[in-house]
């Protein structure tokens, strides 16, 4: 069967996101198992490391929020579906799912959705938006949380005799993410171009900067650590784009010089190799004020070896094992992230590295991308048969 497979892929953009590599992670393992693997996508960072010989990629404007263009991009994916004789059409993201929906509908080809966040519903025009995410035949969920919110706030939308809700754990690669596999010149090279001094402790927080990811919060409880546990032997990245966001970050460049925090905090805008940035860190946190869907920055720090500090919320619950492979705080609480933090500190280097050899197994036994795809090639069959 699975040479007769055709699967279509379609999200917004292609970029470094948790949706966008698993997108793209999908789309060429499914080439291996002799599938033709499709995608359609408006642009961003990562197409241009896609295999143009494995996977058939097609622009569109399919980032676009705009009713119009919604219906102009639902009436070429139809068309799409008829030229290539596409089996299931994945779609990872609203606007596109609608497209999809449609394009599904007058073709009467297999439809499948991931539910990568917790959308914003404050309005019944809202609600009923991000409900396409929850009209495919396999609504997929990336975490237990997901799957729990689903369930909560969409379940009058779908029907659970003619649709399948299950949970898939978004997977990373754990080749790329290898301590063992990550160059030691280019992590000393990099430590000297962000000027990391050998004798500090160092925190990096990775993520764009937008206020839900806790960079306030952050750089509150690094106060705290000089103000209240008199400590000062750390440098803390803040590593991520404000993709526009200026006035954040500002504020954010305000607040550490308010806290007198310039020669502790560095601002570090990307960093086109992660496992470098994750290896150099002795610590690394996730402060988010909101829940993540999935929490990709605290699986990739432990399949790194490292240990992490997490929000007590939404997927970090579920990927970061309290007190074994990091620690869990109260979050949008910036003296419980101190707290954490300066436990953290005061914790011996083996009892470290224990656990993070802990994270690196917690991750493998739960977060592989292999098993990802895998299970996700499985439940198309399942919906072809």
């Amino acid at each position: 069967m699975s040479t007769k497979i055709k699967v279509l892929q379609v999200i917004p953009k292609l970029g470094y996101g948790g949706a966008e590599t698993g997108c793209y992670d999908l789309a060429h393992y499914l080439a291996e198992q002799n599938c033709k693997s499709f995608l359609i996508t408006s642009g961003g960072q990562l197409l241009k490391y896609v295999r143009r010989d494995k996977v058939k990629v097609i622009r569109l404007p399919v980032q676009s929020k705009n009713p119009i263009i919604i219906f102009f991009n639902f009436l070429i994916i139809l068309f799409i579906l008829w030229i290539y004789k596409i089996d299931i059409v994945h779609a990872r993201s609203r606007a596109p799912a609608w497209s999809c929906l449609l394009a599904c509908f007058f073709s009467g080809k297999k439809f499948v959705t991931t539910f990568h966040g917790t959308y914003n519903f404050s309005s019944k025009l809202k609600h009923f938006y991000n409900s396409v995410m929850v009209r495919s035949k396999l609504i997929i969920g990336g975490s237990n949380f997901i799957f729990g919110h689903i369930n909560e706030n969409y379940k009058k939308y779908f029907n659970y005799k003619k649709q399948k809700l299950m949970v898939i754990f978004r997977g990373i690669n754990l080749e790329f993410f290898n301590d063992k596999n990550t160059s030691e010149k280019k992590t000393k090279a990099l430590a000297l171009s962000w000027k990391i001094d050998k004798k500090d402790f160092v925190i990096i927080l990775p993520g764009r900067l937008t206020k839900w990811k806790g960079q306030e919060i952050f750089i509150e409880a690094l106060n705290l650590l000089i103000e209240e546990y008199a400590i000062k032997n750390f440098h803390a990245i803040i590593l991520g784009s404000d993709q526009g966001r200026e006035v954040y970050y500002k504020k954010l460049l305000l607040l550490v010089e308010r806290y007198r925090l310039r020669k502790k905090v560095t601002f570090i805008e990307n960093c086109k190799e992660m496992p470098l940035a994750y290896k150099l860190s002795d610590l690394v946190i996730s402060s988010s004020i909101e829940p993540e869907a999935f929490g990709r920055v605290a699986v990739e720090a432990q399949a790194m070896n490292r240990p992490v500090v997490a929000s007590d919320i939404g997927g970090s619950r579920e990927t970061v094992l309290n007190s074994k492979t990091g620690l869990l705080y109260r979050y949008n609480d910036s003296k419980e992230l101190a707290k954490a933090i300066n436990k953290m500190m005061k914790m011996d280097k083996q009892s470290l590295k224990l656990m993070g050899e802990l994270g690196r197994k917690n991750v493998e036994k739960k977060y592989n991308v292999d098993q990802m795809c895998q299970t996700t090639f499985t439940e198309y069959k399942k919906l072809l048969k």
